[in-house]
Protein backbone atom coordinates (compact mmCIF):
# COMPACT_ATOMS: atom_id res chain seq x y z
CA UNK A 1 0.00 0.00 0.00
CA UNK A 2 1.52 3.58 -1.08
CA UNK A 3 2.30 5.54 2.15
CA UNK A 4 -0.02 8.86 1.67
CA UNK A 5 2.07 11.81 2.30
CA UNK A 6 0.78 15.49 2.17
CA UNK A 7 3.78 17.19 1.60
CA UNK A 8 7.17 15.34 0.41
CA UNK A 9 10.86 17.49 -0.49
CA UNK A 10 13.48 16.51 -3.06
CA UNK A 11 17.00 17.28 -2.65
CA UNK A 12 19.47 17.15 -5.90
CA UNK A 13 22.93 17.12 -3.77
CA UNK A 14 26.10 18.64 -4.87
CA UNK A 15 29.55 19.34 -3.31
CA UNK A 16 28.60 22.94 -2.67
CA UNK A 17 25.27 23.36 -2.78
CA UNK A 18 21.83 21.70 -2.99
CA UNK A 19 18.80 22.18 -4.65
CA UNK A 20 15.51 21.37 -2.81
CA UNK A 21 11.74 21.32 -4.30
CA UNK A 22 8.61 20.73 -1.98
CA UNK A 23 5.47 19.98 -3.56
CA UNK A 24 2.02 18.69 -2.02
CA UNK A 25 -0.84 17.02 -3.35
CA UNK A 26 -2.43 20.13 -4.51
CA UNK A 27 -0.08 20.89 -7.02
CA UNK A 28 1.87 23.72 -5.41
CA UNK A 29 5.66 23.71 -5.69
CA UNK A 30 7.92 25.17 -3.57
CA UNK A 31 11.83 25.44 -4.31
CA UNK A 32 14.81 26.59 -3.28
CA UNK A 33 18.62 26.37 -3.32
CA UNK A 34 21.18 25.61 -0.42
CA UNK A 35 24.71 25.80 0.19
CA UNK A 36 26.42 22.60 2.50
CA UNK A 37 28.22 24.33 5.31
CA UNK A 38 26.79 23.29 8.20
CA UNK A 39 24.88 26.78 9.22
CA UNK A 40 23.47 26.69 5.59
CA UNK A 41 22.44 22.67 6.09
CA UNK A 42 21.05 23.86 9.54
CA UNK A 43 18.95 26.81 7.54
CA UNK A 44 17.48 24.16 5.08
CA UNK A 45 16.14 22.17 8.01
CA UNK A 46 14.46 25.16 9.24
CA UNK A 47 12.67 25.86 5.70
CA UNK A 48 11.48 22.30 5.96
CA UNK A 49 10.17 22.96 9.41
CA UNK A 50 8.49 26.19 8.73
CA UNK A 51 6.80 24.50 5.39
CA UNK A 52 5.48 21.43 7.71
CA UNK A 53 7.20 19.35 5.47
CA UNK A 54 8.41 15.81 7.20
CA UNK A 55 9.45 13.59 4.20
CA UNK A 56 12.52 14.07 2.55
CA UNK A 57 14.48 12.27 -0.29
CA UNK A 58 17.71 12.49 -2.00
CA UNK A 59 20.19 10.65 -3.75
CA UNK A 60 23.07 9.06 -2.75
CA UNK A 61 25.54 11.25 -4.79
CA UNK A 62 28.79 9.89 -3.46
CA UNK A 63 29.47 10.78 0.36
CA UNK A 64 27.56 14.35 0.10
CA UNK A 65 24.45 13.41 1.28
CA UNK A 66 25.77 12.07 4.44
CA UNK A 67 26.05 15.47 6.05
CA UNK A 68 22.42 16.23 5.12
CA UNK A 69 21.28 12.66 6.40
CA UNK A 70 22.91 13.66 9.73
CA UNK A 71 21.63 16.97 10.15
CA UNK A 72 17.78 15.84 9.09
CA UNK A 73 18.02 12.05 10.87
CA UNK A 74 16.10 13.20 13.96
CA UNK A 75 12.48 14.68 13.57
CA UNK A 76 12.19 14.08 9.66
CA UNK A 77 12.11 11.19 7.40
CA UNK A 78 14.78 10.90 5.67
CA UNK A 79 14.63 8.34 2.10
CA UNK A 80 18.30 8.14 0.75
CA UNK A 81 17.54 6.52 -2.77
CA UNK A 82 20.15 5.29 -5.22
CA UNK A 83 20.43 7.09 -8.31
CA UNK A 84 20.22 4.53 -11.00
CA UNK A 85 16.72 3.47 -9.05
CA UNK A 86 15.16 6.75 -9.99
CA UNK A 87 16.71 7.64 -13.02
CA UNK A 88 14.47 10.34 -15.22
CA UNK A 89 15.28 9.99 -18.62
CA UNK A 90 14.13 13.33 -20.62
CA UNK A 91 15.70 15.95 -23.35
CA UNK A 92 16.37 18.65 -20.53
CA UNK A 93 18.46 18.15 -17.67
CA UNK A 94 18.80 20.77 -14.38
CA UNK A 95 18.89 20.64 -10.96
CA UNK A 96 15.93 22.16 -10.67
CA UNK A 97 13.86 19.61 -12.44
CA UNK A 98 16.35 16.50 -10.81
CA UNK A 99 15.24 18.13 -7.25
CA UNK A 100 11.30 17.93 -8.68
CA UNK A 101 11.18 14.44 -9.99
CA UNK A 102 12.51 13.23 -6.84
CA UNK A 103 9.88 15.08 -4.75
CA UNK A 104 7.08 13.58 -6.77
CA UNK A 105 8.47 10.50 -6.28
CA UNK A 106 8.75 10.98 -2.59
CA UNK A 107 5.31 12.01 -2.62
CA UNK A 108 3.94 9.00 -4.17
CA UNK A 109 5.89 6.44 -2.22
CA UNK A 110 7.79 5.39 -5.77
CA UNK A 111 11.60 5.30 -3.78
CA UNK A 112 13.03 2.40 -2.45
CA UNK A 113 15.23 3.10 0.29
CA UNK A 114 18.52 2.79 0.08
CA UNK A 115 20.12 0.88 3.56
CA UNK A 116 21.81 3.33 6.01
CA UNK A 117 24.18 1.53 8.18
CA UNK A 118 24.37 2.62 11.63
CA UNK A 119 27.39 5.11 12.91
CA UNK A 120 29.24 1.66 14.46
CA UNK A 121 28.84 -0.14 11.42
CA UNK A 122 29.44 2.51 9.17
CA UNK A 123 32.74 3.55 11.03
CA UNK A 124 33.95 -0.22 11.03
CA UNK A 125 33.18 -0.36 7.13
CA UNK A 126 35.27 3.08 6.69
CA UNK A 127 38.23 1.21 8.71
CA UNK A 128 37.91 -1.95 6.31
CA UNK A 129 38.02 0.16 3.27
CA UNK A 130 40.90 2.37 4.73
CA UNK A 131 42.75 -1.06 5.43
CA UNK A 132 41.35 -1.89 1.64
CA UNK A 133 42.74 1.12 0.40
CA UNK A 134 46.27 1.05 2.36
CA UNK A 135 46.79 -2.49 1.08
CA UNK A 136 46.30 -1.77 -3.15
CA UNK A 137 49.27 0.84 -2.36
CA UNK A 138 51.28 -1.27 -0.75
CA UNK A 139 50.80 -4.14 -3.59
CA UNK A 140 51.29 -1.36 -6.21
CA UNK A 141 55.33 -0.25 -4.53
CA UNK A 142 55.80 -4.03 -4.66
CA UNK A 143 55.09 -3.66 -8.16
CA UNK A 144 57.41 -0.97 -8.59
CA UNK A 145 60.27 -3.02 -6.57
CA UNK A 146 59.69 -5.72 -9.01
CA UNK A 147 60.30 -3.91 -12.33
CA UNK A 148 63.45 -1.95 -11.10
CA UNK A 149 64.42 -5.24 -10.77
CA UNK A 150 63.68 -6.45 -13.53
CA UNK A 151 65.23 -3.13 -15.23
CA UNK A 152 68.70 -3.97 -13.64
CA UNK A 153 67.71 -7.88 -14.72
CA UNK A 154 68.26 -8.88 -11.39
CA UNK A 155 65.65 -12.13 -11.52
CA UNK A 156 65.04 -12.52 -7.80
CA UNK A 157 61.75 -13.29 -8.17
CA UNK A 158 62.73 -16.17 -10.59
CA UNK A 159 64.22 -18.51 -7.62
CA UNK A 160 62.24 -16.76 -4.72
CA UNK A 161 58.59 -17.13 -4.35
CA UNK A 162 58.54 -14.56 -2.71
CA UNK A 163 60.81 -11.86 -2.65
CA UNK A 164 59.31 -9.94 -0.13
CA UNK A 165 59.44 -13.26 2.77
CA UNK A 166 62.15 -13.33 5.30
CA UNK A 167 64.65 -14.78 3.01
CA UNK A 168 63.62 -13.00 -0.04
CA UNK A 169 64.09 -9.73 1.68
CA UNK A 170 67.15 -11.02 3.03
CA UNK A 171 68.92 -11.16 -0.33
CA UNK A 172 67.55 -7.55 -1.17
CA UNK A 173 68.36 -5.63 1.69
CA UNK A 174 71.78 -7.50 1.47
CA UNK A 175 72.25 -6.66 -2.65
CA UNK A 176 70.94 -2.65 -1.88
CA UNK A 177 73.91 -2.32 1.17
CA UNK A 178 76.46 -4.01 -1.02
CA UNK A 179 77.17 -7.09 0.73
CA UNK A 180 79.35 -10.19 -0.92
CA UNK A 181 77.23 -12.49 -2.75
CA UNK A 182 78.89 -15.99 -0.59
CA UNK A 183 77.74 -14.03 2.28
CA UNK A 184 73.95 -13.26 1.61
CA UNK A 185 74.34 -16.69 0.26
CA UNK A 186 75.49 -18.00 3.46
CA UNK A 187 73.27 -16.43 6.15
CA UNK A 188 69.83 -17.33 3.93
CA UNK A 189 67.77 -18.17 6.96
CA UNK A 190 65.83 -20.82 4.96
CA UNK A 191 67.19 -24.55 4.34
CA UNK A 192 65.43 -25.06 1.23
CA UNK A 193 66.19 -21.42 -0.44
CA UNK A 194 69.79 -22.23 0.52
CA UNK A 195 69.89 -25.15 -1.74
CA UNK A 196 69.15 -23.18 -4.73
CA UNK A 197 72.67 -21.20 -3.83
CA UNK A 198 73.75 -21.29 -7.58
CA UNK A 199 70.26 -19.88 -9.04
CA UNK A 200 70.55 -16.97 -6.79
CA UNK A 201 73.85 -16.11 -7.25
CA UNK A 202 73.22 -16.13 -10.88
CA UNK A 203 70.02 -14.15 -10.14
CA UNK A 204 71.36 -11.27 -8.34
CA UNK A 205 74.66 -11.38 -10.18
CA UNK A 206 74.29 -7.66 -11.62
CA UNK A 207 74.67 -4.77 -10.24
CA UNK A 208 72.62 -1.84 -9.65
CA UNK A 209 72.89 1.65 -10.13
CA UNK A 210 72.94 4.20 -7.84
CA UNK A 211 69.23 5.80 -8.55
CA UNK A 212 68.04 1.96 -8.65
CA UNK A 213 69.28 1.56 -5.41
CA UNK A 214 67.59 4.86 -3.84
CA UNK A 215 63.88 4.29 -5.75
CA UNK A 216 64.05 0.84 -4.30
CA UNK A 217 64.80 1.65 -0.74
CA UNK A 218 62.25 4.43 -0.77
CA UNK A 219 59.81 1.86 -2.40
CA UNK A 220 60.64 -0.41 1.32
CA UNK A 221 60.68 2.26 3.64
CA UNK A 222 57.15 3.38 2.11
CA UNK A 223 55.54 0.05 2.56
CA UNK A 224 56.97 -0.76 6.07
CA UNK A 225 55.25 2.86 6.70
CA UNK A 226 52.48 1.36 5.08
CA UNK A 227 52.66 -2.18 7.33
CA UNK A 228 52.58 -0.17 10.27
CA UNK A 229 49.41 1.69 9.60
CA UNK A 230 47.74 -1.51 8.71
CA UNK A 231 48.58 -2.87 12.61
CA UNK A 232 47.14 0.28 13.63
CA UNK A 233 44.22 0.04 11.88
CA UNK A 234 43.96 -3.76 12.38
CA UNK A 235 43.73 -3.01 16.03
CA UNK A 236 41.06 -0.69 16.15
CA UNK A 237 38.93 -3.27 14.15
CA UNK A 238 39.69 -5.92 16.41
CA UNK A 239 38.46 -3.53 19.33
CA UNK A 240 35.20 -2.60 17.31
CA UNK A 241 34.69 -6.27 16.33
CA UNK A 242 34.17 -7.49 19.45
CA UNK A 243 30.23 -7.52 19.53
CA UNK A 244 30.35 -9.90 16.76
CA UNK A 245 33.21 -12.04 17.35
CA UNK A 246 30.76 -15.41 17.05
CA UNK A 247 30.45 -13.67 13.62
CA UNK A 248 33.82 -13.10 12.81
CA UNK A 249 34.81 -16.86 13.79
CA UNK A 250 31.63 -18.32 11.32
CA UNK A 251 33.05 -16.43 8.34
CA UNK A 252 36.75 -17.39 9.41
CA UNK A 253 35.95 -21.19 9.09
CA UNK A 254 35.65 -20.74 5.58
CA UNK A 255 38.51 -21.85 3.41
CA UNK A 256 40.36 -18.86 1.95
CA UNK A 257 38.84 -16.29 4.45
CA UNK A 258 41.31 -14.45 6.76
CA UNK A 259 40.69 -11.95 9.66
CA UNK A 260 41.16 -9.13 7.45
CA UNK A 261 38.61 -10.66 4.69
CA UNK A 262 36.46 -11.92 7.24
CA UNK A 263 36.13 -8.30 9.01
CA UNK A 264 35.72 -6.98 5.69
CA UNK A 265 32.68 -8.95 4.84
CA UNK A 266 30.90 -8.45 7.79
CA UNK A 267 31.39 -4.68 7.13
CA UNK A 268 30.08 -4.54 4.02
CA UNK A 269 27.20 -6.55 4.58
CA UNK A 270 26.36 -5.22 8.22
CA UNK A 271 23.05 -6.63 9.10
CA UNK A 272 22.80 -9.84 7.75
CA UNK A 273 18.98 -10.44 8.85
CA UNK A 274 18.31 -7.66 6.14
CA UNK A 275 17.82 -10.03 3.81
CA UNK A 276 15.89 -12.56 3.29
CA UNK A 277 17.67 -15.14 0.99
CA UNK A 278 21.07 -15.52 -0.07
CA UNK A 279 20.10 -15.16 -3.61
CA UNK A 280 19.04 -11.47 -2.27
CA UNK A 281 22.42 -10.96 -0.61
CA UNK A 282 23.81 -11.85 -3.98
CA UNK A 283 22.12 -9.47 -5.87
CA UNK A 284 22.61 -6.88 -3.82
CA UNK A 285 26.21 -6.59 -3.94
CA UNK A 286 25.94 -6.90 -8.05
CA UNK A 287 27.04 -10.82 -8.49
CA UNK A 288 23.97 -12.11 -10.56
CA UNK A 289 23.53 -11.96 -14.43
CA UNK A 290 21.92 -9.26 -16.10
CA UNK A 291 18.32 -11.06 -17.41
CA UNK A 292 16.26 -9.60 -20.63
CA UNK A 293 13.08 -11.40 -21.57
CA UNK A 294 11.64 -10.51 -25.06
CA UNK A 295 9.23 -12.35 -26.78
CA UNK A 296 9.36 -15.52 -24.64
CA UNK A 297 13.31 -16.04 -24.70
CA UNK A 298 15.30 -15.26 -21.71
CA UNK A 299 19.08 -13.56 -22.62
CA UNK A 300 21.43 -13.64 -19.22
CA UNK A 301 24.80 -11.28 -19.47
CA UNK A 302 27.49 -10.25 -17.12
CA UNK A 303 27.03 -9.97 -13.67
CA UNK A 304 24.97 -6.18 -13.16
CA UNK A 305 27.98 -5.15 -10.47
CA UNK A 306 25.65 -2.88 -8.79
CA UNK A 307 26.64 -2.55 -4.66
CA UNK A 308 29.62 -2.14 -3.12
CA UNK A 309 32.65 -2.58 -5.31
CA UNK A 310 35.05 -3.74 -1.74
CA UNK A 311 32.36 -6.32 -1.31
CA UNK A 312 32.98 -7.94 -4.90
CA UNK A 313 36.60 -6.57 -4.64
CA UNK A 314 37.33 -9.45 -1.80
CA UNK A 315 34.70 -12.06 -2.26
CA UNK A 316 37.38 -12.59 -5.39
CA UNK A 317 40.17 -12.48 -3.35
CA UNK A 318 39.01 -15.21 -1.36
CA UNK A 319 37.67 -16.98 -4.22
CA UNK A 320 41.17 -17.25 -5.43
CA UNK A 321 42.57 -18.12 -1.92
CA UNK A 322 39.68 -21.26 -1.83
CA UNK A 323 40.08 -22.34 -5.29
CA UNK A 324 43.48 -23.54 -4.16
CA UNK A 325 42.97 -25.07 -0.82
CA UNK A 326 43.36 -29.39 -1.62
CA UNK A 327 40.62 -31.42 -0.72
CA UNK A 328 38.12 -28.97 -0.91
CA UNK A 329 34.35 -28.71 -1.94
CA UNK A 330 35.06 -25.28 -3.02
CA UNK A 331 38.47 -26.13 -5.10
CA UNK A 332 36.03 -29.14 -6.77
CA UNK A 333 33.28 -26.38 -7.63
CA UNK A 334 36.52 -23.78 -9.11
CA UNK A 335 37.70 -26.70 -11.23
CA UNK A 336 34.52 -28.16 -12.60
CA UNK A 337 33.37 -24.65 -13.60
CA UNK A 338 36.76 -23.96 -15.16
CA UNK A 339 36.80 -26.75 -17.04
CA UNK A 340 33.48 -25.49 -19.26
CA UNK A 341 33.76 -21.66 -18.74
CA UNK A 342 37.18 -20.67 -17.75
CA UNK A 343 38.99 -19.48 -14.88
CA UNK A 344 37.49 -15.63 -15.00
CA UNK A 345 34.20 -16.97 -14.73
CA UNK A 346 34.55 -19.79 -12.47
CA UNK A 347 35.99 -17.43 -9.66
CA UNK A 348 33.06 -15.27 -9.81
CA UNK A 349 30.38 -18.17 -9.66
CA UNK A 350 32.41 -19.47 -6.73
CA UNK A 351 32.78 -15.88 -4.80
CA UNK A 352 28.86 -16.23 -5.51
CA UNK A 353 28.39 -19.64 -3.83
CA UNK A 354 31.11 -18.36 -0.88
CA UNK A 355 28.52 -15.71 -0.34
CA UNK A 356 25.68 -17.42 -0.13
CA UNK A 357 27.43 -20.25 2.36
CA UNK A 358 28.10 -17.21 4.57
CA UNK A 359 24.18 -16.32 4.64
CA UNK A 360 23.13 -19.74 5.19
CA UNK A 361 25.90 -20.37 8.07
CA UNK A 362 25.29 -16.65 9.55
CA UNK A 363 21.92 -16.80 9.98
CA UNK A 364 22.30 -20.57 11.47
CA UNK A 365 24.96 -19.57 13.38
CA UNK A 366 27.09 -22.75 12.26
CA UNK A 367 30.87 -23.01 11.17
CA UNK A 368 31.32 -24.74 7.97
CA UNK A 369 32.14 -28.28 7.94
CA UNK A 370 33.72 -29.85 4.64
CA UNK A 371 31.57 -33.36 3.78
CA UNK A 372 33.79 -36.20 4.96
CA UNK A 373 32.89 -39.79 4.10
CA UNK A 374 33.06 -41.49 7.78
CA UNK A 375 34.96 -44.36 7.60
CA UNK A 376 34.47 -47.73 9.62
CA UNK A 377 37.52 -48.34 12.02
CA UNK A 378 39.59 -51.47 10.73
CA UNK A 379 38.93 -55.17 12.22
CA UNK A 380 41.56 -57.38 13.88
CA UNK A 381 42.94 -58.42 10.45
CA UNK A 382 43.53 -54.88 9.20
CA UNK A 383 40.24 -54.94 6.83
CA UNK A 384 38.00 -52.58 6.63
CA UNK A 385 34.38 -53.15 7.86
CA UNK A 386 33.11 -50.84 5.09
CA UNK A 387 34.95 -52.27 2.58
CA UNK A 388 33.64 -56.29 3.58
CA UNK A 389 29.66 -56.83 1.48
CA UNK A 390 27.38 -58.24 3.61
CA UNK A 391 26.43 -62.09 2.60
CA UNK A 392 23.44 -62.66 0.87
CA UNK A 393 21.23 -65.77 0.51
CA UNK A 394 19.60 -66.81 -2.09
CA UNK A 395 16.22 -64.37 -0.91
CA UNK A 396 17.92 -61.71 -0.80
CA UNK A 397 19.46 -62.07 -4.55
CA UNK A 398 15.90 -62.76 -5.96
CA UNK A 399 14.95 -59.59 -4.57
CA UNK A 400 17.18 -57.71 -5.52
CA UNK A 401 16.77 -59.13 -9.74
CA UNK A 402 13.03 -58.63 -9.14
CA UNK A 403 14.01 -54.56 -7.87
CA UNK A 404 15.61 -53.99 -11.14
CA UNK A 405 12.87 -54.90 -13.43
CA UNK A 406 12.92 -58.92 -14.40
CA UNK A 407 10.96 -61.78 -13.58
CA UNK A 408 12.23 -64.64 -11.70
CA UNK A 409 10.74 -67.88 -12.04
CA UNK A 410 11.99 -70.47 -9.59
CA UNK A 411 12.33 -73.84 -10.85
CA UNK A 412 13.05 -77.15 -8.81
CA UNK A 413 15.71 -78.92 -9.58
CA UNK A 414 14.41 -82.57 -8.84
CA UNK A 415 11.60 -82.56 -11.64
CA UNK A 416 14.50 -82.43 -14.20
CA UNK A 417 15.75 -85.73 -13.08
Amino acid sequence: MLAQRDKACGVDVHRDSIVATILDRNGKKDQKEFGTAVSELFEFRDWLSSNGCKAVALESTGTYWIPIYTVLEEGFEVIVANPYMIKHIRKRKKDQLDSEWIAELCLNDQIVPSRIFHKDQWELRMLTRSRESLGKMRSSLKNKIHRDLASANVKLASVITDIFGKSGMHCLTGKLLGKDLDEIIKTIPSKRVRKNADEIREAILPNLTQVQCLSINISLSLIESINQKIQVIDVEIRSRILDRQKDLEIVMSVPGIDFASGTTILAEIGNYRDFSSPEMLASFFGLVPYVYQSAGKLYTGPITKQGSKHMRWILVQVARAASKVKGSRLKRFFLRIKARRGSNVATIALARKILCILYHLLINQEMYEEATIKKSKPSKNGIMKSSLPREMNLEDMIEVIRQSGYSVDRVDRGSHG
